[in-house]
């Protein structure tokens, strides 16, 4: 006689091919076929493919510098690491290329929004051209009011929803920034209700936070901005890699991110020694990364 599957043995369809013993999880009617690479969530078709993207904002391209411990690092990390590392250089390679790249035009406005940047204390640093972030920023400085108007691209982790603002003036609070995604009052309807686990909670548990740069992966920081100040005033003394990301995240829900100096295993610590001292630097010596 045939030995009986197990409870728990995977099923095999027709052809011999094993299949998912997971349900969908958009439609959670049908057995799953598909696993996102990014979000690793499962769905039954392209339908519920699409949905789910919708829904959590994911690319489905899987996170190349997603951090993995030593125990669970295998041969195929390491040919991912490779070819990750293979298809930088070609990037950097293209970008040193770019015509745009030698324009004294540019050079010169990046120089001059570098400038502008560190005499106001923030250590703004830009890529090359190529990078993503790069072609994205879109923050200027007006000469005649002497004001910044960032790109900022706001996070709330738990809704999964992304939001890009162009044209943000320096001196506007960071309360008055997200009256239009968690005020229930002056919020836009739709993004209310993508965003409602926000919106029904009281605005003291409102916490946000900015990544500091220059940390290890596994090492990750936050800085808490306060929301009743200036966006000018919350990013002086801080590294920004091209333009502001802001993580809106509630106090009363668990999440993964450790606020700089509230946790037990590191003392406090200013996030200005992540980067190079602005107030020892001559004017001009900024370093040209583009």
């Amino acid at each position: 006689m045939a030995e009986q599957e197990g409870p728990e043995s995977p099923r095999r369809s027709s052809g011999g091919r094993k299949m998912s013993l997971q349900r969908c999880e958009t439609c959670s009617e049908e057995e799953a076929k598909y696993r996102c690479p990014r979000c690793m969530k499962y769905s039954c078709s392209l339908l519920c493919v699409k949905k789910h993207k919708l829904a959590l904002s994911c690319n489905g391209v899987r996170d190349k510098t997603a951090f993995v411990s030593v125990n669970e690092f295998t041969d195929l990390n390491l040919l991912s690491d490779y070819r990750f590392l293979e298809d930088v250089g070609r990037t950097a390679d293209a970008a040193a290329r770019h015509p745009t790249v030698h324009s004294p035009t540019t050079k010169k406005l990046l120089y001059c929004l570098r400038n502008k940047a560190r005499r106001c204390n923030i250590d703004l640093r830009t890529l090359p051209i190529g990078f993503t972030k790069r072609r994205e920023n879109s923050t200027t400085f007006n000469c005649m009011e002497k004001k910044f108007y960032w790109h900022l691209k706001l996070v709330f982790p738990h809704c999964h929803a992304e939001y890009t603002l162009k044209g943000v003036p320096d001196d506007k609070t960071l309360a008055d920034i997200l009256k239009p995604y968690i005020d229930p009052v002056e919020s836009d309807p739709v993004v209310c209700q993508r965003l409602k686990i926000y919106t029904v909670s009281p605005q003291s548990d409102v916490q946000i936070l900015m990544k500091i740069e220059n940390r290890k992966q596994n090492s990750v920081r936050y800085n808490e901005l306060d929301a009743s100040r200036s966006l000018l005033d919350n990013l002086q003394g801080k590294v920004i890699i091209e333009y502001p990301t802001l993580f809106v995240v509630l106090k009363t829900l668990k999440n993964d991110m450790v606020v700089l100096g509230q946790d037990a295993s590191e003392p406090a610590e200013n996030s200005d020694s992540e980067s190079s001292s602005l107030s020892s630097m001559e004017e001009g010596e900024i370093r040209d990364s583009s």
